[in-house]
């Protein structure tokens, strides 16, 4: 197999803990990162190679500077090094911002949850996938930014990101860990169908129950079907308790490792099983095999297709996304919006693909005029 060319754009948090990972993966990988930080973006592709050379690791690593704000120097870029596979953390507001403020004004701004701050994921990764479009490369994209929402809103005007990462697939092991207490097996032996949206992977390991919001799961173990003999409010109930993690920023090397693993199956060709939201613009999370080609959703005979999409169409809404038309407009739950209305005086009721830059600059310039309030 000839060697994968996989591009790293974004350095921060979670893009930095991702490049620690691919470069201390087995096997020959040639690395371009990319960050608008110039300074930093030499700094920490250096520290991940010396890092990972004490381990006897030595990856073939390359730093550029990009501006995904810039199509036409992005698409540059992109065909001068021509990437089989780019992974993006470009965001221009990481989630874990609001965190931030003062514990009951965020647990206020909260209830809003994650729909609402869309524009703020949308808009780089817009631009990054209209740069590979403009190659006229097959460039495979792991889209890291809200791609429940983000992937299927752009695969509606005919850009959508390969596969995502994440969200879906946080929860997974912390329920394969507490459904193997629950029946004394080891957890290695279980193996879980799970179909949600990222406000079901978000609520239910902070709470222990799934808010209301509809989900899917199927438990295997040793390949036969253990769902029937599962008290699921207590598969989910011991999340928080039992089975508790560490959460926010430091809990992020949890998504550094489906980002990982998602780039790695695809660098590889592996066809792993495994879960990941917005596969081929799909809304939502779903179980997946992963191979070059990308993510194809994997359901049990008593799943369709049609009605994993509207579960997750339906626990979108609890996350504030109404619903997407044929043209790309997202609709936002009213509920929803006028939570950050009444806080930071920002209101959209629905937007176009398009639009997504000019309402991410109106949502910035607003959180921070609230946010200074509390610094």
């Amino acid at each position: 197999m000839a060697r994968s060319r996989i591009m790293v754009v974004g350095l921060g948090d979670l893009g930095g803990h991702v490049l620690e990972m691919l470069v201390r993966a087995p096997g020959t990988y040639r690395i371009i990162t990319a960050d608008v930080r110039e300074e930093w973006g030499y700094r920490k592709t250096n520290i991940a190679c010396y890092g990972a050379s004490q381990l006897e690791h030595y990856p073939e690593l390359e730093f550029t500077p990009i501006d995904l704000f810039n199509v036409e120097q992005t698409a540059e870029t992109i065909q001068r090094y021509k990437p089989d596979i780019i992974y993006s953390a470009a965001t221009l507001q990481s989630w874990w911002v609001i965190n931030t403020l003062p514990d009951d004004v965020f647990e206020e701004l909260d209830r809003a949850r994650f729909g609402p701050w869309l524009p703020m994921h949308l808009t780089l990764v817009y631009k990054l996938m209209q740069a590979v479009e403009e190659t006229g490369l097959d460039v495979k994209v792991v889209n890291s930014s809200f791609p429940d929402a983000v992937n299927p809103a752009l695969g509606k005007v005919g850009l959508a990101p390969t596969i995502g990462i994440g969200n879906v697939a946080n929860p997974v092991p912390p329920i394969r860990a507490s459904i193997a207490y629950q029946l004394g097996v080891p957890m290695k032996q279980v193996r879980i169908f799970f179909v949600c949206h990222h406000f079901l992977s978000h609520f239910v390991p902070r709470f222990g129950h799934s808010g209301g919001a509809p989900y899917y799961l199927k438990a295997i173990v040793n390949g036969d079907d253990v769902t029937d003999q599962l008290d699921m409010d207590d598969v989910f109930g011991e999340l928080p308790k039992r089975f508790r993690r560490a959460g926010g920023r430091e809990g992020q090397i949890l998504t550094a490792s489906s980002a990982a693993a998602t780039t790695l199956a695809m660098a590889n060709d592996t066809g792993a099983f495994m879960h990941a939201p917005g596969p081929n613009g799909l809304p939502g999370g779903y179980p997946v095999r992963v191979d070059a080609s990308g993510g194809t959703v994997v359901l049990p005979s008593d799943l369709t297709l049609e009605r994993a999409i509207e579960i997750n169409i339906e626990c979108g809404r609890f996350d504030g996304i109404e619903r997407f038309d044929d043209d790309g407009t997202v609709h936002f739950v009213e509920e929803k919006m006028r939570i950050v209305e009444d806080m930071l005086g920002y209101y959209v009721e629905s937007m176009k693909v398009e639009e997504t830059e000019d309402y991410s600059r109106e949502l910035d310039r607003k959180f921070k005029e609230f946010a200074s309030k509390y610094q």
